[in-house]
């Protein structure tokens, strides 16, 4: 269907601004953590690197950072194994309540955060009685970020089919040689791809983790939540903030990459 001038210059526009509304706040939070004043005035009347100086010496946003990406590794990790065991049984075998299995895999990232969160507060405290702390939130964080890992595998695995796995077999390969010679070069951009996006979707998760945090664990979003509204930690907030931008978009922009180059490359 080819659209007439008019439809594309109005499909332009409307892109345009959507993708205005959508990056423009981003924007005014990189230029407020050079502002300064304090006051966060808008616009800025000057440059400053005061507030990048004080978050990189505030010990409290530090630990926030370094408690942010221990429990993304960990999630990812755990996400990296159930994820593609998974996705292998999923895929490569039929059996009684396949479907609902799937379903209930990838249900965790369709339900709303806050559902989740009480659901997994209500476990851990009401019925498993733990104490909630960092283990709690890498098995919460774990619970949605498997998926993302989960749907890259199914997608590799169905356009892999099984023929180079079954010749390996004929072969006398044996299950673990395949696997490593094999399945797994295959499945290297796609465990890398899912991988980064559940970093990703860890490191900046706030509301399953206010449930499942416990009151001695702090990750950078929530202490971005805990200090946004004290003003003169605001600039700070702001640093922060922007920190937080590049540690989300760097590691969804390589899993496209990645995605991407392995489309080419098919």
């Amino acid at each position: 269907m080819t659209l007439s001038p008019f439809s594309r210059r109005a499909l332009l526009a409307v892109t345009a601004l959507v993708l205005v509304l959508m990056y423009a706040p981003l924007l005014v939070v990189v230029a407020n953590s050079f502002n300064p004043d304090p006051s966060m005035t808008w616009p800025p009347d000057g440059f400053t690197t005061e507030w990048w100086v004080r978050a990189f010496h505030s010990a409290c946003a530090r630990d926030a950072v370094l408690t942010s990406v221990e429990v993304a590794l960990a999630s990812t990790a755990v996400a990296l194994v159930l994820g593609t065991l998974m996705a292998f049984a999923l895929q490569r075998f039929r059996f009684f309540g396949r479907n609902t299995v799937n379903l209930l895999v990838i249900l965790p990232i369709a339900l709303p955060g806050i559902v989740t969160g009480v659901a997994l507060n209500n476990a851990f405290r009401g019925i498993l009685a733990i104490e909630l702390g960092v283990a709690t939130l890498v098995v919460a964080h774990a619970t949605f970020c498997i998926v993302t890992v989960f749907n890259n595998v199914v997608a590799r695995l169905r356009r892999m089919g099984g023929n180079l796995e079954e010749a390996s077999a004929d072969l006398g390969a044996g299950l673990w040689t395949t696997f490593r010679l094999v399945t797994f070069p295959q499945l290297r951009s796609a465990l890398l791809a899912g991988g980064l996006l559940a970093f990703a979707l860890s490191f900046d998760e706030i509301i399953v983790t206010t449930f499942t945090a416990g009151p001695g664990t702090t990750t950078l979003p929530i202490w971005i939540l805990n200090n946004l509204f004290r003003p003169n930690q605001a600039p700070v907030v702001a640093v922060v903030a922007v920190v937080l931008i590049v540690v989300s978009v760097v590691p969804i922009w390589i899993a496209q990459r990645i995605a991407g180059e392995a489309e080419t490359v098919r």
